[in-house]
């Protein structure tokens, strides 16, 4: 390879990978537990989700329940199947019929009046600020999924028959999910079009797809020599560097495919505007619908009441008995209760029979007519397979717990990539030849990037540990002790300015409370290790264990990690005294060491 192209291939792999680098760390640390999402659920829980069956006349219960609460007449129900297949997403639209609309919105005014009146009973002074900022509150939280004011959204088990808001109902598993794909920062008010967490993973993706091919290309001459070359006896820096490599060649096919496939998934709102905008008519959610993830079909209500009884459960039940080897993806009501009624199921096949099959149908209730259908197990479109392709590569929700368990550790090698790259990049710009403004601005840009990712793996495991042990827990909630937790040790390891202490003491830190997950599990809950491995809660089982490992893994590493600094500093202290004098000591040069002006050195 010619020095013109390596320069180009080196200098473009270095600047993406350092620019994204602390936030590929978030989404590869996040995104490798969110594979064990539902475990996750179920262990917080403690609910196996082993025994979760129930039958489909619980949604003609559901709807009854609602029904005596809120008229559902004319209301457009949708049911969005989460991946553990027994609890669902329930959202409920307005009414399209304008008197159950009215008497809606009368009620709701009525229920507002009463609040400020009981406001400025109770405090004169602040009874307006306070209506002001619940209203504001509610505008801001009625809009987008919830809808309006009449509308609900909310999560409910189909087995346990337990109905739960979605911010009561957040979970770790939810949380580390939606962490890495960072939708907490669309939270932040940051208007640019889209949700920023969002638009920011779908540009660390792109990215990241530049620093690998880079990457590639970079060691594509000596891939084969140096695939196998692996020196932990030598310097750090050859350490990090053989780690960087070889990890990086051996998990490029799945680091390139998950840069893809986010790309696709992450930033597909991007890239259907062209789409929309030429092909729809700049209306998007037509884009969604003929991609098969929405049904915004509208039927033009008719304001006569449906004469026939129609019961959710037999209607399943048919469409089980029929299409056995799929599973519910998601269910919408149109114009419930009114002659218009419509019935709208999508189903997937089940991955051992089909491993892209998607299936739909559109059922008119008034005349008990099907009006499409298209087999879940047959006739799979290429839009099916290409979907599918992406949704099962990604997802990791094919070939069970030894798939995951792979994800998992590629992901966490993932980690160490990011990690030995910023140690490569700051060792060699702590040359004599560069500007020691520059060489400080460096340290820094590492210190921090170090402190931000190393101080993860302690604030997970003590995330874990809090939710078990507090008596309530919502999305605040874990906001609260994760963010502020990583917060307050970040900025703590920053302060320090000793990228080796941070390092150690993280790993120290994190593998001891990962060993406290499971035993807090087994005190608070009686769930201990053997009790799950006996009861067959393999989920619950898979999460202690995990984390059991995590603990055993990072106390080893960490046992090397003393004998080789200690072994270091014996060689060192051996090479200074053998000399006539001590001269040789002065001019050694300083190992993993940052001499900063008016600091002392700074161990790597």
């Amino acid at each position: 390879m010619n020095l013109r192209r390596y320069n180009i291939y080196f200098n473009t792999h270095t600047i993406s990978g350092i620019i994204i680098c602390a936030i590929l760390y978030v989404i590869f640390f996040a995104g490798s537990f969110s594979f064990f999402k539902n475990e996750i659920n179920a262990w917080q829980k403690n609910e196996s989700d082993k025994g979760g069956t129930y039958r489909n006349l619980v949604f003609d219960h559901l709807l009854d329940s609602i029904g005596q609460i809120k008229e559902l007449k004319g209301r457009d129900i949708a049911f969005y199947m989460q991946h553990n297949g027994h609890a669902s997403y329930v959202n409920i639209g307005a009414s399209q019929d304008t008197i159950v609309a009215n008497k809606a919105k009368a009620i709701a005014a009525q229920k507002e009046l009463a609040e400020k009146k009981r406001l400025a009973a109770t405090n004169k002074g602040t009874a307006v600020k306070d209506a002001n900022a619940k209203d504001e509150k509610k505008k801001k939280r009625g809009r987008g999924r919830r809808g309006a004011e009449d509308s609900m959204y909310f999560t409910y088990d189909l087995a346990t028959k337990k109905p739960s808001d979605y911010s009561d109902g957040y979970t770790m598993g939810e949380f580390l999910y939606r962490l890495h794909f960072l939708a907490p920062l669309n939270q932040i008010g940051i208007n640019i079009g889209r949700p920023f967490g969002y638009t920011l993973a779908g540009l660390v993706s792109f990215i990241f797809l530049f620093a690998l091919i880079s990457g590639l290309m970079l060691h594509w001459d000596k891939i084969k020599s140096n695939f196998f070359v692996f020196r932990p006896g030598n310097k750090w820096k050859t350490v990090w560097t053989d780690m960087h490599t070889a990890l990086g060649v051996i998990g490029f096919p799945y680091q390139f495919m998950y840069a893809l496939t986010g790309i696709v998934l992450i930033v597909n709102s991007v890239l259907i505007i062209p789409f929309s905008k030429y092909l729809y008519d700049g209306k998007e959610d037509e884009v969604y619908a003929a991609l098969g993830y929405n049904d915004n079909t509208k039927y033009t209500y008719l304001y006569e009441p449906l004469s026939t009884t129609f019961k959710m459960g037999d209607f399943l039940d048919k469409l089980e008995s029929k299409w056995p080897n799929s599973h519910m993806n998601r269910i919408f009501i149109k114009n419930y209760g009114d002659k218009s009624m419509h019935v709208v199921a999508l189903y997937d096949a089940d991955i051992d029979k089909n491993f892209a099959g998607s299936g739909r149908i559109v059922y008119r209730v008034a005349d008990n007519k099907i009006l499409f259908e298209k087999s879940a197990a047959e006739n799979g479109t290429y839009l099916d397979y290409v979907k599918g392709f992406i949704y099962r590569l990604h997802l990791a929700d094919f070939g069970g717990y030894p798939i995951k368990i792979i994800y998992f550790v590629l992901g966490i090698m993932g980690c160490f990539v990011i990690i030995s790259g910023i140690l490569i990049w700051l060792v060699a710009r702590d040359k004599n030849n560069i500007p020691k403004h520059k060489r400080i601005f460096n340290f820094w840009a590492a210190n921090v990037f170090m402190a931000a990712c190393l101080t993860m793996f302690p604030v997970t495991a003590a995330s874990f540990i809090a939710v078990k042990l507090a008596s309530k827990v919502d999305q605040s909630f874990i906001f609260h002790v994760y963010f502020y937790s990583w917060l307050a040790l970040g900025v703590f390891y920053i302060i320090r300015r000793n990228i080796g202490k941070t390092n150690q003491e993280t790993l120290l830190l994190g593998s001891v409370l990962s060993l406290a997950v499971p035993i807090v599990n087994g005190i608070k809950t009686g769930s201990w290790i053997w009790v799950t491995y006996r009861s067959g809660a393999n989920d619950i089982l898979l999460v202690d264990l995990l984390w059991l490992s995590l603990g055993i893994i990072g106390l080893l590493i960490f046992k090397k990690m003393l004998q080789a600094a200690k072994k270091e500093g014996g060689n060192v202290k051996q090479a200074t005294s053998n000399g006539p004098n001590n001269d040789i000591k002065k001019n050694l040069p300083p190992k993993r060491a940052f001499a900063l002006k008016s600091n002392p050195s700074t161990e790597v």
